[in-house]
């Protein structure tokens, strides 16, 4: 039986024609939380927000609904200058001695992000990783607790 390919109607793309595209960059420690959200190049800032703009006291600075706050003023921004669509750089201190696991305001960052209206392209790690560099804090017989 001889199959007949029948030209497809073409389906209309919707919307991602006119999206606009940005780069969300978080930075999450246990002290702070920095959205920085830029174009998709990476050079031209967009909309910036971090857990010291909105909150009055040091020790709520790191703290997931400071990181809402934030990532909403910044998103706030970014809309404002015609961005729709982004992609997330998630990053933790990381490095010789930093942790390397986010802060608490990182997930609550990326969950305001989406709930405001932006559409999320891609979701990455970006923390630093040592390739062997310096010798670790702790001695020759590490930390005694």
């Amino acid at each position: 039986m001889k199959r007949i390919n029948k030209p497809r109607e073409q389906m209309p793309q919707q919307g991602r024609s006119n999206l606009k595209w940005g780069i969300a960059h978080i930075y999450s420690s246990y002290n702070n939380t920095i959205i920085h959200i830029t174009d998709i190049t990476g050079c031209e800032t967009l909309g910036k927000g971090s857990g010291g703009m909105v909150v009055k006291a040091h020790r709520m600075e790191g703290q997931p609904t400071a990181a809402m706050a934030a990532a909403k003023r910044a998103a706030e921004e970014a809309k404002e200058k015609g961005i729709n669509a982004i992609h997330i750089r998630v990053r933790a201190p990381g490095g010789h001695n930093g942790p390397m696991t986010t802060g608490p305001g990182a997930n609550a960052a990326v969950r305001t992000l989406s709930r405001s209206g932006f559409r999320i392209g891609t979701i990455e790690d970006v923390t630093p990783t040592p390739h062997d560099g310096c010798k670790k804090k702790g001695g020759k017989r590490g930390r005694r607790v």
